[in-house]
């Protein structure tokens, strides 16, 4: 509710901003005039803030697909995925080995 609130004031001082930035300008201020555009594009902003805070894992891009390998480097990456799982299947076993002997450890205190 407070992020509500926070929004619907937020866009009540940029709408009276822009008014007062609007009077000026008409008078002459020609720097106003840049303001005139800057206050509706914070209150914009704002808006999109509010959006996503209130819907954060909303997207509207379609998720990307996994990019193909090109033929001649399937082999390669084969070759690849076949030495990675060897090097997984072997830290695994090290890893198993040495839990199994820290259990047989004995520490001398002296």
């Amino acid at each position: 509710m407070r992020t509500h609130v926070t929004l619907v004031v937020g866009l009540g001082l940029c709408t009276l901003a822009f008014l007062f930035e609007l009077g000026r300008a008409e008078q002459g201020n020609e720097l106003s005039w840049a303001y005139v555009f800057e206050w509706p594009l914070l209150g914009l902003f704002a808006i999109y803030m509010w959006w996503k805070i209130l819907h954060p894992g909303f997207t509207i891009r379609r998720p990307r697909e996994k990019p193909a390998v090109a033929p001649e480097y399937e082999g390669m990456l084969h070759a690849w995925q076949g030495e990675v799982a060897k090097l997984d299947a072997r830290q695994r076993a090290e890893e198993a080995g040495d839990s199994l002997h820290d259990d047989d450890a004995v520490t001398h205190d002296e």
